[in-house]
């Protein structure tokens, strides 16, 4: 009896408290996505420097008095000083003023040819990847095809039928900029319509459209926006190098690459007029890599602890 009254001894005061489990507060994907990108200093202080950027391009040509088509002839090639931050061209045109206007076309033309090629490479990738089969075999190969083209000569043909512009280079970028995203989403898509929740949406009678429209694509959104992300950086360089080239934007809008172009004839004399508009798009490019970088980790699910 002694021995039953020592096992079922009620529990005293004087005993240790029972272990309490703390309550975890649940993290959603896009906070944890945040959380860990947050952790990554350097895709921090890139996204700290586009925010900058985009600040900067809207109010930079406001802060002082010249625009960006100005001349002033009589001073020409100033060195930077209080009156001419960033010195002037040749043509006595403020290059302070120059440089946040060429931010905006770069900035529009990155994020534009970006939307468009994830628009169109989300939806081609996504049902080739969903179809399957012989319909993903001819989508693709013809992709490839289109592909192969060489990319100069579509620029230099469309030049000649539409004219040089900006549109003119969305256009030509957007031709086949869209594949490298459909090739990444039709890959996601390939594995997630065999996983457990899209087999379970088709037997409750989901449709197609709405199979890869609400369950498939929405899961496959981490990749999106960072392949769009990289994009940008991609296609702000191409800007640049078809303004250096001269079948960019022409004056007299300012441009980085039409900048440059006009900066390395004087590269001797007045390296301030190279230097400023080829640091502006090396930072950026930078920037865009090392916040498309962060965001690669930050949703990379392998990577989560």
């Amino acid at each position: 009896m002694n021995d039953l009254e020592e096992l079922f001894k009620p529990y005293g005061k004087d005993k240790n408290p029972p272990e309490v489990i703390e309550e975890v507060k649940s993290i959603s994907y896009w906070n944890d996505a945040w959380i860990r990108l947050k952790q990554n200093k350097l895709a921090v202080i890139g996204l700290f420097f586009l925010i900058f950027l985009i600040f900067m391009s809207i109010i930079g040509p406001m802060l002082n008095s010249f625009t960006y088509y100005e001349t002033h002839l009589h001073l020409k090639n100033q060195k930077p000083s209080a009156n001419f931050w960033f010195g002037t061209d040749e043509l006595g045109r403020d290059l302070f003023t120059r440089i946040w206007w060429g931010a905006r076309i770069s900035l529009f033309v990155g994020i534009s040819a970006a939307i468009i090629d994830m628009v169109i490479g989300v939806c081609y990738g996504a049902i080739a990847g969903y179809m399957g089969k012989r319909v993903d075999e001819v989508m693709m190969r013809s992709a490839d095809i289109l592909y192969s083209l060489p990319y100069l000569l579509v620029v230099i043909l469309l030049m000649v039928v539409m004219g040089p512009g900006i549109f003119t280079i969305i256009l030509a970028m957007t031709i086949t900029g869209w594949i490298n995203m459909a090739r990444i989403v039709r890959a996601q898509i390939l594995q997630l319509k065999e996983y457990d929740f899209s087999l379970a949406a088709r037997s409750l009678g989901a449709t197609r459209h709405r199979t890869l429209f609400k369950h498939l694509i929405p899961n496959t959104i981490g990749s999106i926006i960072t392949t769009m992300t990289l994009t940008i950086p991609t296609a702000i360089f191409t800007e640049a190098f078809l303004s250096f080239l001269g079948l960019g934007v022409q004056a007299p809008i300012a441009s980085w690459g039409t900048m440059a172009s006009d900066g390395l004839s004087a590269l001797r004399y007045y390296p301030w007029r190279l230097f400023f508009p080829a640091v502006f798009i090396s930072v950026t490019m930078l920037a865009f890599n090392l916040v498309g970088d962060g965001l690669r980790d930050a949703f990379d699910p392998r990577l989560r602890t």
